[in-house]
C-alpha cells in the first residue's frame, strides 16, 4: 500500500497544487466546534507553502441535498484555516467556473485558495468525469495531492476521478500517516496484538472482525453488538440490542475465534435507556426482565484494560457501552486510559472512541488517533479505497 507522498515530490515552486483535504467539521449557528480536521491538514500545507506552492484546496461539509446551502459554505473554514497558517485564504464562491479560473490565475507563490463545498454540484457524488476534469482545469492544477483520508473510501470526482486529469498524484501526510498505522494491523503487526471492538452492531463491524481475527492474539468485545453474540450463546438478553438476523453470523465467528474473540463477563443492565435510570452491575448470564445492557461491568473493564496495556499494538474502533451517559460510560474510559498507557503502538479510530480519548485529553498519549471512521472500518475491512488506490505507487 506504499504511495508517493508530497516528500517525492521535487520543484513544487510555482506551480499549482490541487488539495483535497476533509474540512468537513462541526459547525453550530455558522461557527466552528471543533478544527481537529483543519488541523490535522497543517503539515501538508506547511510543506506545500515552505516549497512555494500555490495551493487549490478542495473539500466537501455536510450532506446538501438540493445544491447550494449557505450554512453548509466553507467560508468559516477559510476565516480558520487563515488563523490557523497565519496568512488570508482566498475563498471562491463555488469550486468551479469563471470565479475560480480567475482566483488560481492570480496566485502567486505561498498563496492559498479554497474552492466551495464540492457537494453543492451532484456531480461531485457521482463522480462525474466532466465535473472532475473541469476541477482540474479550473484551478490550472498539474498535481493532484490526496490529504482526506476519511473520504477515501468515496469514489468522488474531487477523491479520486481528478487524479485522470493530472500528471501527478499523490498522497499528503496525513494521508500517509493513516495508512502507515492502519496498514500496520494488516501487514506486519506485533505481537501480542489487541484489538478492542465496541459500538452498537455486529452488521457494522463484522468485516472488520473478519479481517482481524486471524491477525490479533485477542479481539475483545464490547458495546451493544457483544448482546447478538450472547444470544447466539443462548444467554438471556431482555430488552437489550440483539440484531436477530444476525444470530447466524455471530455464531459463525465464535468458533473460529475459540480462544481469541473475548466477550464482557460481567455488564452494567438498566431498568431503561435513561441517564437517570435505575441500573446495577450482574453477570453477563444475569439480566432482569424488561433491562438491558449498557456498558461492560467492572471485572470486564479490569480484564479488557490489562490485555490493552500488556499489547505491542492494540487498534481501538467503538465504544464498549452508551458512553454518552455518564453511568454507562466507565467501561469505554477504562479502555480510553489503558490505551494511552500501553508502551506499544496504540490506534484509535471511531467517533466514540476518538471522543472518549479527547474528552480525557489523552490524545497526545496515543500513537495515531485516526480521522477517517468508515474509510478506517473498510481499509481494515481488507477494501480497496478508491481515493487509495488512484495515487501513484511509491
Amino acid at each position: 500500500m506504499a504511495k508517493r507522498t508530497i516528500r517525492d515530490l521535487s520543484d513544487l515552486k510555482a506551480q499549482r497544487v490541487f488539495v483535497r483535504v476533509d474540512y468537513n467539521v462541526p459547525l453550530e449557528n455558522g461557527a466552528i466546534t471543533d478544527d481537529t480536521r483543519i488541523r490535522a491538514s497543517l503539515p501538508t500545507l506547511e510543506h506545500l507553502l515552505k516549497a512555494g506552492a500555490r495551493i487549490v484546496l478542495a473539500s466537501h461539509l455536510g450532506r446538501p441535498k438540493k445544491g447550494p446551502a449557505p450554512e453548509l459554505s466553507l467560508k468559516p473554514v477559510a476565516a480558520r484555516l487563515g488563523e490557523r497558517i497565519g496568512r488570508p485564504v482566498l475563498m471562491a464562491g463555488d469550486c468551479i467556473g469563471d470565479e475560480v479560473r480567475r482566483l488560481a490565475d492570480g496566485l502567486v507563490d505561498g498563496d492559498v485558495l479554497l474552492l466551495e463545498n464540492v457537494r453543492f454540484h451532484p456531480e461531485e457524488e457521482k463522480n462525474d468525469p466532466a465535473f472532475a476534469e473541469r476541477l482540474i482545469k479550473d484551478s490550472g492544477a498539474a498535481i493532484f495531492v490526496n490529504d482526506a483520508f476519511g473520504t477515501a473510501h468515496r469514489a468522488h470526482a474531487s477523491t479520486e476521478g481528478v487524479s485522470r486529469f493530472v500528471r501527478t498524484s499523490v498522497a499528503g501526510f496525513l494521508m500517509e500517516k493513516e495508512l502507515r498505522y492502519l496498514g500496520m494491523a494488516l501487514e506486519a503487526p506485533q505481537h501480542p496484538f489487541v484489538a478492542v471492538i465496541g459500538g452498537a452492531k455486529v452488521s457494522d463491524k463484522i468485516q472488520v472482525i473478519e479481517s482481524l481475527l486471524p491477525r490479533v492474539d485477542a479481539l475483545l468485545i464490547g458495546g451493544g453488538m457483544a448482546y447478538t453474540f450472547f444470544r447466539a450463546q443462548g444467554l438471556e438478553t431482555a430488552k437489550s440490542l440483539v440484531e436477530e438476523d444476525k444470530l447466524e453470523l455471530a455464531r459463525s465467528l465464535l468458533a473460529p475465534g475459540q480462544g481469541k474473540l473475548h466477550l464482557p463477563v460481567d455488564h452494567v443492565v438498566a431498568d431503561r435507556f435513561d441517564a437517570s435510570a435505575n441500573h446495577r452491575t450482574l453477570p453477563v448470564s444475569e439480566i432482569p426482565d424488561g433491562w438491558m445492557g449498557l456498558d461492560i461491568g467492572a471485572a470486564t473493564a479490569q480484564a479488557f484494560a490489562a490485555r490493552v496495556r500488556e499489547a505491542r499494538l492494540v487498534l481501538w474502533n467503538g465504544p464498549m457501552g452508551v458512553f454518552e451517559m455518564p453511568p454507562f460510560a466507565e467501561g469505554t474510559l477504562a479502555v480510553a486510559r489503558a490505551m494511552a498507557e500501553c508502551a506499544g503502538t496504540s490506534i484509535v479510530g471511531g467517533g466514540d472512541s476518538v471522543a472518549a480519548i479527547t474528552q480525557m485529553r489523552l490524545a497526545d498519549q496515543i500513537s495515531h488517533v485516526s480521522t477517517g471512521g468508515g474509510a478506517s472500518l473498510e481499509f481494515l475491512g481488507g477494501d480497496v479505497l478508491p481515493g487509495v488506490a488512484c495515487l501513484q505507487d511509491a
